[in-house]
């Protein structure tokens, strides 16, 4: 594929994306009735299907990453140029915040806004570190072994880790700044970003040293 290719698939699955994300948490926030639980139900079936099949679409494209962390870390086992993984998370992160603006405008919501859901505290970023640490190594061990469940593999854990982690599995810097740009149900204030994102790429950075070390063939 053409890189002019591959950048339009990983726009426009990123895109799709934070539609997805961004609008099930309004439509689940609408239907039930102000408990927090069963909005958060909806907005993770979504958003786990969603992912299986953008990645089946797109990652015979562009690999779907859809994720700067992911991005970077096919750029540092030398899979990707750094000019070409610059050109990803460029695309990467213009996408998510259009895909925000489409879910406002689907949703009838005013287009521009600033969250004001903070998401503050240590246990935050830490949660954030093993979300992305577990996507990362999800990634790296089932596309070895099973290549073809990879996005199965990946909407599973995302949907598991809506639950078992603290911030609600955002592991993507793309969408944790796109979502700052929604006060809806799945936004997060400006203000926590940067925790946020701190955590992510300690997550990914180390979940690549581990599963290097794991999934390395020993010489013969």
């Amino acid at each position: 594929m053409t890189l002019a290719r591959r950048i339009a698939a990983e726009a426009l699955g990123t895109a799709l994306l934070l539609a997805i994300v961004v609008g099930s948490g309004i439509m689940g926030a609408r239907l039930a009735g102000g408990n927090d639980a069963i909005a958060l139900l909806g907005n993770t079936v979504s958003t786990g299907a969603g992912l299986v099949v953008l990645i089946h679409v797109f990652g015979p494209i562009s690999g779907a990453h859809f994720n700067p962390v992911v991005t970077l870390v096919m750029a540092l086992r030398r899979e990707l140029t750094a000019a070409h993984a610059l050109a990803y998370i460029a695309a990467q992160g213009l996408a998510a915040v259009l895909g925000v603006w489409l879910a406002h405008a689907m949703f009838g919501e005013a287009v521009l806004q600033v969250s004001t859901h903070a998401r503050d505290g240590w246990g935050q970023g830490l949660a954030e570190l093993v979300a992305t640490f577990g996507l990362i190594g999800t990634i790296l061990g089932v596309s070895r072994s099973r290549p073809e469940f990879t996005p199965v593999a990946v909407g599973l854990y995302i949907t598991s880790a809506y639950w078992f982690t603290a911030s609600t599995s955002f592991a993507n810097p793309a969408v944790t700044l796109a979502r700052s740009l929604t006060d809806t149900f799945a936004g997060i204030a400006p203000a926590s970003v940067p925790l946020f994102i701190a955590g992510q790429l300690a997550g990914a950075l180390a979940a690549l040293a581990v599963f290097g070390w794991l999934l390395a063939e020993d010489p013969a």
